[in-house]
């Protein structure tokens, strides 16, 4: 089980501004900040998912997070491009993957390929 991942970004807080909103849906919040350096986000207080200055990675990431069900989805897609996403995929099942896979992809302010992901069926 991966613990925590940091994903580096041009802007850190233009990417605190898209994060804030895009993961809002999934139960995300900045649990601990490091401004102007870094922060992490996590879910009930715990941060697995990090930004930091020094650049976009390259090539470009892909992170997809778990969501709860399709409807968190939707509401994941929704926000982020809200935030500013560039739509990457929108919302819907992806059976090449496997029967249940409902997904949406975005792209975060560096290009990187951030995706919400329900496995479950509908």
């Amino acid at each position: 089980m991966i613990d925590h991942l940091t994903l580096h970004v041009a802007d850190v807080e233009k990417s605190k501004a898209f994060y804030s909103a895009a993961l809002a849906p999934l139960g995300y919040t900045i649990a601990m900040a490091f401004p102007p350096h870094g922060y992490g986000f996590g879910v009930r207080g715990k941060p697995d998912f990090w930004i930091a200055g020094g650049g976009p990675a390259t090539p470009q990431a892909h992170i997809a997070f778990h969501a709860a069900d399709r409807a968190t989805v939707d509401a994941f897609y929704a926000a982020a491009v809200a935030a500013g996403a560039v739509d990457n995929g929108p919302p819907g099942l992806r059976p090449h993957y496997h029967a249940n896979y409902y997904g949406a992809f975005v792209l975060d302010p560096d290009g990187q390929n951030i995706e919400a992901v329900c496995h479950t069926p509908a």
